[in-house]
């Protein structure tokens, strides 16, 4: 009671801006050398708009609006060593630029910049390596797509 009373809710909980109940959501342009990345954040994107089921998803010509974005960069930095040539710890950040649009193309939201990071085990093994950071990716596609949707529907 005492949260609910101070205006205090959970990240999300409100509704798409300007009354939007149907919404576009293309495969976000991937600007990075990551083959795929488009489809895991488009994806998870996609997860997160609907699984409250407060907008549904439609095409283009029938939506009350497009949510469409940019995946701007992937970076990957050595965060520790075991050596001076061994990484043991790998991160992998993603930047990307979002915006929703009405049907007549005037920008209702956006978010630039948005970025999340995960970190990866290095392995001796390349193929155990490059799991890994899928794998990171994956994970921070996922909370980078609850993040973007949190603000969407911020209500601030």
């Amino acid at each position: 009671m005492f949260f609910s009373s101070c205006g205090y809710r959970f990240v999300g909980s409100g509704a798409f801006p300007a009354g939007i109940k149907s919404v576009c959501i293309p495969i976000l342009e991937n600007r990075t050398s990551e083959t795929g990345v488009e489809n895991i954040l488009t994806n998870d994107l996609i997860y997160e708009v609907t699984r409250d089921k407060k907008v549904a998803l439609t095409s283009r010509d029938k939506a009350d609006a497009l949510l469409s974005g940019v995946i701007k960069s992937m970076s990957i930095d050595t965060i520790s060593r075991k050596g001076t040539h061994s990484p043991l710890e790998r991160r992998v950040i993603v930047t990307v630029d979002l915006k929703l649009t009405g049907p007549d193309g005037t920008v209702i939201w956006f978010a630039k910049d948005v970025s999340a990071n995960e970190a990866y085990d290095v392995m001796p093994d390349k193929l155990a390596t490059d799991q890994n950071r899928r794998d990171a990716i994956s994970a921070l596609s996922k909370r980078l797509a609850e993040r973007l949707y949190g603000r969407i529907t911020g209500d601030f």
